[in-house]
């Protein structure tokens, strides 16, 4: 009987052996095939979709949520597992991370590819360019005819919209920089505005730190509306800083500016593309032939070349300019040399002394620039 006792405490324990390592096959089993599992599904993850065989435009609509984008993404047959996707997503952590917006699907994308520009907020970028020498109302006009453009400021008033811009000036003329902006689907006018508003004061702080000494401009807006004028005025950019010599010279001596462009800023719609005598000597808030100094406010967005010619001119003595015949400017240091050169490139007049005017040697601006 003991023999019997003991054989069958030898067939139990043996039963436990057997068991034990039925445990540790099947774990290893299991273990194997969950490794297998998450090396297929990694594979499957960042390969290429079968879907983007060519770039794609998604949009992720605002309030959906990860298991809907999941499910949406499979629909329109652009992921080949949302059921992966959505696991992926949850792994990382990011549920609750992706930004709405339009995107761009690139060619041959990867799943885990597009999580990653979902959560990035990589949006499909539009591009849309404001012009130097154009007004406010032009800018704002472009800007709100952008494709998917939100126009939240339709109606405003400008003293509303420079409220809302942030300006601490009630009127936002020239208060925006002329360049190339990219934006998004859904992005608003104002959000466009105040990008184009942060990026002036940016360039205006840059330009006024290397500033002249000795200006007759007390801010950096009187020499923002100093360089609107500029860049009206100068047709041939290498002008620029002899236009803007002329004015300050004649601000430090309190001469007017007597400058067309803000006679035709201050006229508005009235103008009819005809300056007229009686123009000049109408009283306007900008008519510089009856105000003294500069404007209230720009008439124009000034480009950082405008910017910085209004703050670093051309050394010269010229006190006058006036258009020649050779699509720039004359520039003279005496009234009485301008009168000549008014009556021989504006009143066409023909004699020895305009044609003296005429030659290159007698070119005021190339003058100016040897001396630059």
């Amino acid at each position: 009987m003991k023999e019997k006792k003991g054989q069958g405490a030898g067939e139990e324990e043996g039963g436990a052996q057997r068991f034990r390592l039925w445990l540790v096959l099947a774990a290893a089993s299991l273990l194997t095939a969950a490794l297998l599992a998450v090396i297929l599904a990694d594979r499957r993850l960042n390969r290429a979709l079968p879907g983007l065989a060519e770039s794609r435009v998604f949009t992720i609509e605002a309030g959906i949520t990860f298991r809907q984008l999941s499910r949406e993404l499979g629909e329109r047959g652009i992921v080949d597992s949302p059921f992966l996707f959505n696991a992926l997503g949850r792994f990382r952590g990011v549920e609750q991370s992706i930004r709405q917006g339009e995107y761009e699907l690139p060619a041959d994308a990867s799943a885990a590819d597009l999580l990653t520009l979902f959560v990035a907020g990589t949006t499909r970028q539009r591009r849309l360019t404001l012009i130097e020498g154009w007004t406010f109302a032009e800018a704002l006009a472009e800007i709100q005819r952008g494709a998917d453009i939100e126009p939240v400021l339709a109606g405003k008033t400008m003293t509303e919209i420079a409220r809302a811009i942030g300006l601490e000036t009630p009127s936002p003329e020239g208060m925006i920089f002329p360049d190339t902006y990219f934006y998004s689907a859904g992005d608003t006018d104002l959000d466009l505005l105040a990008r184009a508003s942060s990026r002036l004061e940016e360039v205006l702080d840059e330009e006024w730190l290397l500033r002249h000494s000795g200006l007759p401009l007390a801010t950096p807006y009187e020499a923002l509306i100093l360089a609107s004028i500029v860049e009206k005025e100068a047709a041939a950019g290498g002008e620029r800083g002899l236009v803007a010599g002329v004015f300050l010279r004649r601000l430090g001596r309190n001469m007017r500016l007597q400058s067309d462009p803000t006679v035709i800023y201050g006229l508005g719609a009235r103008f009819d593309g005809d300056l007229r005598v009686a123009d000049l000597r109408e009283d306007t808030a900008h008519n510089t032939y009856r105000i003294d100094g500069l404007p209230p406010t720009p008439i124009a967005l000034a480009s950082r070349e405008s910017i910085r010619a209004s703050l670093r001119a051309a050394t010269s003595e010229y006190l006058y300019f006036v258009a020649d015949d050779q699509g720039g400017h004359y520039f003279s240091e005496t009234l009485a040399e301008h009168n000549l050169a008014v009556d021989c490139f504006q009143r066409k007049r023909e004699n020895a002394a305009c044609e003296q005017l005429s030659r290159p040697t007698g070119n005021g601006a190339r003058k100016a620039a040897e001396r630059e």
